[in-house]
């Protein structure tokens, strides 16, 4: 595919899910139907999709539609004037190119330098203050950030590898990492991103795609031999397998949709772990820690999942507020006494993070926060939080 077959293409997805289809399903669908496309093509489309959502109030901006709803279209004009590209060269009489430019469209878009913060930062306006009730003076670099892709981490499995061994590995295969400070086990990946699933390295269990924020929360948790430890907000296991490779642990794995937990077994497996999946009803009485990875806003990853930033309103976020509350209050019983309990969000919002936690320790005096730690997105990795909580024993 041409470079500019590639926009159209990018364009037709971006109308439907700005209509509010998924991006990764309308993705699928596109690669299933035009089977011509090979792996590049498809790549380069997906940059283009998730640019553009990531960016999505800056791109209409400069293509022309101001501070309205935009069209695939405006969006892709919108990009290519961002990258200093004139959109004449792309929008021509090419076969599978987009139609040419109107002068309505030539003249139509405006400097990024008039727009108002909201559209520069493409964060939408009611949650700047939240970002800035956290964030204070350091609120434009962090969303600056939050506009470009996202970096890809690995976490090295040290119960089957070093760093050094995990990095010979890899470039056996012609990736390329380096270590990374937010923790002892991650890597960055500066080159090869896409072949890491298809790795030795990754097949065999040496390393597992995570990042580096959510391993340092994992450092962060009081993990030795011989406990017993719940995560119950699992989802795909990922920081139950980081967990199993701290400390010889007695894992178990419960999520409200058991489905999604669905390959935490070959995932263990693969990481020669033992790692228990079950369902409410199913689990003990008491556990030493338990790790609760609630359901947020993703307010500080939003460059991993920009269509998340976009779909949020304020009554979602008060609901998600209400089902982390819910899920302490399930938990707390299950401490045992001298325990710990470890609240973690992927956001960066204090109403999900110091305000739930004070809540908590107001309505269980026999809990008391030890420390709580902040990731913000400069340091690395996505934005996380974590509280770790101790229960009286």
């Amino acid at each position: 595919m041409t470079p500019a077959a590639r926009l159209s293409a990018a364009i037709e997805i971006l109308d439907d899910v700005l209509a509010g289809e998924n991006a990764e399903r309308v993705l699928t669908t596109w690669a299933r139907g035009h089977r011509f496309a090979g792996s590049k093509d498809r790549a380069a489309i997906r940059d283009h999709v998730f640019d553009a959502l990531r960016c999505r109030r800056s791109y209409a901006w400069l293509g022309g539609a101001g501070e309205g709803r935009p069209s695939g279209r405006q969006l892709m004009i919108g990009a290519l004037r961002a990258a200093g590209t004139d959109p004449d060269a792309l929008f021509c009489e090419d076969r599978f190119a987009p139609r040419p430019l109107t002068e309505a469209e030539r003249g139509a878009g405006a400097a990024l330098e008039e727009a108002p913060q909201g559209v520069r930062l493409d964060c939408p306006d009611w949650l700047l203050p939240l970002y800035e009730e956290t964030l204070g003076d350091t609120l434009e670099p962090v969303l600056g950030l939050m506009r470009q892709r996202s970096e890809v981490f690995l976490r090295v499995n040290n119960r089957k590898s070093t760093l050094g061994h995990a990095l010979e590995l890899l470039a056996d295969d012609g990736i390329e990492a380096v270590p990374h400070p937010l923790s002892e086990c991650a890597l960055k990946v500066t080159r090869g991103a896409r072949s890491v699933a298809r790795s030795q390295a990754y097949l065999t269990g040496v390393v597992e795609l995570q990042d580096a924020g959510s391993q340092a929360i994992i450092d962060a948790l009081p993990l030795h031999d011989g406990l017993e430890v719940l995560d119950y907000c699992a989802g795909g296991g990922g920081k139950s397998l980081a967990m199993g490779a701290h400390a010889d642990l007695s894992l178990t794995a419960h999520d409200v949709d058991p489905a999604r937990m669905q390959d935490i077994a070959p995932r263990a497996s693969r990481a020669g772990l033992t790692i228990k999946t079950a369902r409410k009803s199913e689990l003990a009485d008491g556990y030493d820690l338990i790790l609760c990875d609630v359901p947020c806003s993703g307010s500080g990853a939003f460059s991993r999942s920009p269509q998340g930033k976009w779909a949020l309103t304020a009554a979602r976020l008060d609901v998600l507020k209400g089902l982390q509350a819910e899920i302490l209050e399930e938990v707390a019983p299950m401490v045992r006494p001298g325990g710990t309990l470890a609240y973690a969000t992927c956001s960066l919002f204090r109403a999900e993070n110091q305000d739930q936690v004070a809540g908590f320790v107001s309505r269980h005096p026999a809990f008391h926060l030890r420390r709580e730690r902040l990731i913000s997105p400069l340091e690395g990795g996505d934005g996380f939080f974590c509280a770790i909580l101790e229960r009286a024993g």
